[in-house]
């Protein structure tokens, strides 16, 4: 019988980076251009097995607009890992990188967290490079620097089995 495991991942990132987008297609295999602002938090759930543990991922989606983050380091405990998320095509998300980690760490300042730079189908219009993005990777303890798009379906799968792997190596159960 494989081991279960519950896991408390959290989505973090400022406004229209895609957040909600992201989890839409990782949890439903689907692109949703119609995605509303998220109020607060939303929660999705996957099941998903790996290396013959069955995970249940239980997938924080916080707002990103600055009025709702007050809100938010109530819900960062008892998380286990989080996705740290920037466009790729507006280097202005980049910004408030640290108030962020800042936020999802607020209960445990080693927790596994995943660099994504998202809207990777974008080719024309990137910002970021890629030697810019993994700068942050040391500055900020993350775990590896990705670029994904939630259009397309390009390492979206890979970006939550790799955060899943870390989050379950460091399980002491």
């Amino acid at each position: 019988m494989p081991q279960k495991y519950i896991l408390k991942i959290l989505t973090a990132g400022e406004g229209g980076v895609g957040k909600t987008t992201l989890l839409h297609r990782y949890v439903e295999g689907k692109f949703s251009a119609e995605t509303k602002m998220t109020i607060g938090v939303e929660f999705f759930l996957k099941e998903t097995e790996i290396d013959s543990k069955h995970c249940t991922l239980q997938l924080w989606d916080f707002g990103g607009q600055e009025r709702f983050r007050f809100l938010l380091e109530s819900y960062v405990l008892g998380a286990k890992g989080a996705l740290l998320m920037f466009d790729l095509t507006r280097i202005t998300t980049l910004e408030n990188l640290q108030q962020w980690l800042n936020i999802v760490r607020k209960g445990d300042p080693n927790l596994p967290v995943l660099f994504l730079g998202t809207k990777f189908d974008l080719s024309e219009e990137i910002m970021v490079d890629d030697d810019y993005a993994m700068s942050f990777l040391n500055e900020f303890n993350l775990i590896d620097f990705m670029k994904i798009s939630s259009k397309t379906g390009e390492n979206v799968m890979e970006a939550f089995n790799l955060l899943t792997r870390k989050i379950l190596e460091r399980q002491t159960y």
